[in-house]
């Protein structure tokens, strides 16, 4: 049974196996060590970090990773920071989740209310037509007059 050009490439890939690279073979001398840096590129090397800036303060101070904003070091760590913004994200989405649950009770309380008070779509829209084909009678009957 022959499918065209997908059967042959789905039998192509099943028949693969691992990788079928050559090794590379590693030379048996330990590489020469590099030289000590001098005094300028090791002050310019530094511990990757990151400046916060006011917005991410604000972050560090909400996600209770600090206690007050002079507690903020100079420098911190990106992990640090996304740790902050990830845990904010999550207070967000439960804050998100709580107003959709507000949202929906009061929106069935006033349905509830509504329906107390004998109001709905159906009646609303029935009340509407009604209203159109009244004002189309009426200006069938002045078009009517009009021409007389």
């Amino acid at each position: 049974m022959c499918l065209g050009p997908r059967s042959r490439l789905l039998t192509q890939i099943r028949s693969r196996n691992m990788c079928n690279k050559p090794q590379e073979v590693k030379a048996e001398s330990a590489p020469a060590p590099a030289p000590a840096p001098s005094a300028a590129e090791a002050h310019a090397f530094r511990i990757p970090g990151h400046r916060p800036t006011e917005w991410d303060k604000k972050i560090l101070l909400w996600a209770g990773r600090f206690k007050s904003p002079e507690q903020i070091p100079e420098t911190i760590s990106f992990e640090m920071l996304d740790a902050a913004r990830n845990k904010m994200r999550v207070k967000a989405c439960y804050a998100m989740i709580a107003l959709t649950l507000g949202a929906c009770v009061v929106m069935v309380v006033m349905g509830k209310q509504a329906a107390g008070r004998h109001e709905s779509l159906t009646s609303m829209n029935l009340e509407k037509k009604a209203k159109w084909r009244e004002e189309a009678q009426r200006e069938r009957e002045a078009l009517v007059e009009k021409t007389q």
